[in-house]
């Protein structure tokens, strides 16, 4: 049975996969987006800095988006999971969980990423709640509290000036992993920042705001937000399996318009770009949508030239 074509394959339907489908539908590019319904962003109540919305929740930005989307009669959506996309010489063969097969000339990963937790009791709870990644995102609301930052190792004083900038009430925990020279004690001590260097065994919490961190030696600290940078893995393994070039932090390596290092595919979003935001990935998406729409009325416009 012959494969169902698309002009586009999306592969994840959140902000920025809606956002390059709006741009797509509306030069009435023939697009599927395929998505299975897991936005990295699913813990958080709130979603701040993103201007109309600011302090909406990312469920009802992402239900009118997609709404908005699917007025546009060329764009498709269906709730499955991309298992695996094959590149062969012209196009793309993609397959889902479900057993649909598809072809396309172009596939965007706006596949997001994977947090991983620590084991620590209470933490995932608190995720995107009271334990937050970014002052950006979740900062102003915590303003004037005492707040810590979990230090990753390799990270050190990153987020420190960001978060000193919110409260004067800021303690950093290193959890035995991170150890600052001479000069870094100093310059925190400079600015009131205490260390902590104990073990995090705990959160205590009700319903994800935290109330308490408990250590290893037996302290327990109120604390009302903690700043934690968590590793990550990428939600996907299209990108790898493709072949695709990453850059030293994890994410998928792409040129300004978000081209990876394989022909005919994209990525855009969390996947490319530390900078986590709605904002950022709808960005993102739109610059994926207009680059490819370019690409294809190109091809279309000097085939026509020399027919």
């Amino acid at each position: 049975m012959e494969m169902e074509k698309f002009e586009v394959i999306i592969v994840g339907g959140s902000y920025s996969g809606l956002a390059a489908a709006m741009a797509l539908g509306r030069s009435r590019r023939k697009v599927l987006v395929v998505d299975s319904g897991l936005p990295c962003n699913r813990f958080t109540p709130h979603s701040q800095n993103f201007l109309t919305w600011d302090g909406a929740a990312p469920a009802e930005i992402a239900a009118i988006a997609k709404s908005q989307v699917q007025k546009y009669p060329t764009i498709h959506f269906l709730d499955d999971l991309v298992v695996s996309t094959r590149k062969a010489t012209t196009f793309f063969e993609v397959q889902t969980a479900y057993g649909k097969t598809f072809s396309t000339e172009v596939v965007v990963l706006a596949t997001g990423i994977k947090d991983l937790f620590p084991e620590v009791e209470g933490f995932a709870d608190c995720w995107g709640k009271s334990v937050i990644h970014c002052p950006y995102c979740h900062g102003y609301e915590f303003r004037d509290q005492k707040t810590a930052i979990w230090v990753r190792p390799g990270h050190g004083l990153h987020l420190a000036p960001l978060v000193r900038n919110l409260t004067e009430d800021l303690t950093l925990l290193t959890n035995d992993e991170v150890h600052f020279d001479a000069a870094e004690q100093e310059l925190l001590a400079g600015n009131g920042i205490a260390i902590i260097d104990d073990r995090i065994t705990r959160f205590i919490h009700q319903d994800g705001q935290l109330n308490s961190v408990c250590f290893e030696n037996g302290r327990e600290i109120d604390f009302k937000a903690v700043y934690a940078g968590l590793p990550f893995e990428q939600h996907s393994s299209l990108a790898a399996d493709l072949g695709c070039e990453f850059t030293d932090t994890g994410h998928i390596q792409t040129d300004p318009f978000f081209k990876t290092s394989v022909e005919g595919l994209y990525a855009c979003g969390d996947n490319v770009n530390p900078m986590r935001s709605v904002a950022n990935s709808v960005s993102s998406g739109t610059t994926v949508g207009a680059g490819i729409n370019r690409e294809l009325a190109m091809q279309t416009f000097n085939k026509r030239r020399t027919d």
